[in-house]
Parts: structure tokens; C-alpha cells; sequence
């Protein structure tokens, strides 16, 4: 229901090749199909907790930036963070 927005709902390594550029590799094959399609941004959704800061670290290594926070949205304290890439 949008145009050209698309969301990455999931995306996951096994613990044991985790830092090895496999979730780098599926982004940039995700970004690659996306931009064949005339995509123009994608949205992702993470806590803010201190077990998400690999996940927060993950996505602004592959240039995701912080667009917009919803405060206690998960439970008090734990943060919706939504980050966004432009193609």
C-alpha cells in the first residue's frame, strides 16, 4: 500500500557465522532485488534496549539512519526505534 517503500520485517544468522558478513551479504542481495524494482526506501524496526545495540550497530554499518522513535512502545523503557534506508 505504499509506493516504492518496502519493509525488512526479519533477518537473522546462526550465532555461529554471525560476523562473518552473511547478514551484510543478505542486505545487500535485498537492496540489489529492491533497486531493480525502482524501490526508494526501506524501513526496519528495532528496540532500543542494550540487547539490540549489535542490532543498531548491524543496521548503521549498512548506512540505516534512526528516522523515528516511539518512547516505552515495546514496554517502559524499551523504545521503538525505526530506521530507514533510501535507495
Amino acid at each position: 500500500m505504499t509506493e516504492g517503500s518496502y519493509d525488512l520485517y526479519w533477518i537473522a544468522a546462526d550465532p555461529a557465522v554471525r560476523g562473518q558478513g552473511v547478514g551484510a551479504s543478505l542486505i545487500a542481495g535485498m537492496e540489489g532485488d529492491l533497486r531493480r524494482q525502482k524501490a526508494r526506501l526501506i524501513r526496519v524496526e528495532t528496540s532500543a534496549t542494550e540487547a539490540y545495540g549489535p542490532t543498531r550497530g548491524f543496521y548503521a554499518s549498512m548506512k540505516y539512519t534512526e528516522e523515528a522513535r516511539i518512547r516505552d512502545f515495546y514496554k517502559v523503557g524499551d523504545d521503538l526505534i525505526m530506521l530507514t534506508k533510501r535507495l
